[in-house]
């Protein structure tokens, strides 16, 4: 299987990744709303929240941004809502992710494809991880992916995505780059955001948890959870230090998951340029930067035509990866 490829395909998108001059139109968003997919706690929350408020600090936006949680179908939901009712709101972006192409590579937002609507920009990709509550008595990433290969009804893995997406691609590509030859016998069970997914982990559920680094910070400071791998090229930096990663223990799995947003397909170009111009600017900022490194987000500094071409290649790579794995014929 060609995942080394793909992996190669996708660093290369990231190290080729340059920024787009958008020029700041006349436009200022009178009632500036974000929408994030899924339930709060997630990815997709975090992105609005985090954006949203360092827009304002910045004196880039004069309002508040207002949130709106608008969770299911893996995104798809929001994805309907505003291709068919809100095509022409400048008003408005939406959270994006990894997670947002891969549906719309497996045809699973029913009717709807990636041109449907604009892509403005990315802020930044958080690497996948691979957990388990802080009492599980598994401690390294071999630990459980020899249990799936032993007894592979004994291991349920929670994601936030739907199956077939990024999350499930994650958990797929550290389950074959160690071997597990049909990596269909891998029990994931999805929810609706990363945050429900933990919820269920720490309630016993499951035994383990594939999500990003941002979704599990939160739980691996209260001492709830216990990372095993972070599926980065290299250990992360600063407070992530300590998170060992996949290939130093042996798994040769890589797995980014790219933030941003999208905007509605009818927004005028004023206001389009205008949030690129916005997300731009906050991208190169010292505060942005910080909450970067906070939060384990590594650099993807992509906005307009750039990041709409970033986006399609995603789409393109993850159908591909899917056929691989029999998600999608």
């Amino acid at each position: 299987m060609a995942f080394k490829t793909t992996r190669l395909l996708l660093a290369a998108a990231f190290l080729g990744a340059s920024a787009f001059g958008a020029t700041a139109a006349d436009f200022t968003p009178e009632n500036p709303e974000c929408i994030a997919p899924a339930n709060p706690g997630g990815g997709w929350d975090f992105t609005c929240r985090q954006v949203g408020k360092t827009l304002q600090d910045l004196k880039l936006l004069d309002k508040t941004m207002q949130v709106v949680n608008l969770a299911g179908g893996g995104g798809g939901v929001a994805y309907a809502e505003v291709v068919n009712k809100r095509g022409d709101d400048n008003d408005l972006i939406v959270a994006a992710s990894s997670a947002t192409a891969t549906r719309l590579a497996q045809g699973a937002f029913p009717g709807n494809t990636m041109d449907q609507v604009r892509w403005v920009a990315s802020v930044g990709a958080d690497y996948g991880v691979i957990a388990v509550a802080a009492d599980s008595p598994i401690n390294t990433l071999p630990e459980l992916l020899d249990q799936m290969k032993s007894d592979p009804t004994s291991v349920s893995v929670a994601g936030g995505s739907a199956v077939g997406g990024w999350d499930h691609l994650k958990v797929l590509i550290a389950a074959n780059a160690y071997g597990i030859e049909d990596v269909r016998t891998v029990k994931y069970i999805a929810f609706d955001g990363g945050g429900e997914a933990v919820t269920q982990l720490l309630a016993g559920s499951v035994q383990a948890f594939t999500g990003d680094i941002s979704e599990a910070k939160g739980f691996v400071d209260s001492g709830d959870i216990k990372v095993i791998a972070v599926l980065a090229p290299e250990r992360l930096s600063g407070e992530f230090a300590d998170f060992p990663t996949a290939k130093e223990q042996g798994v040769d799995a890589i797995g980014a998951n790219w933030r941003g947003f999208y905007a509605p397909g009818n927004m005028s170009d004023d206001a389009y340029n205008a949030w690129v111009s916005k997300i731009s600017d906050l991208y190169a900022s010292e505060e942005w930067k910080g909450i970067m490194a906070a939060n384990g987000l590594a650099p993807l500094d992509l906005q307009g035509a750039e990041f709409q071409e970033f986006v399609a290649n995603s789409v393109q790579q993850i159908q591909n990866i899917s056929k691989e794995i029999g998600i999608i014929k």
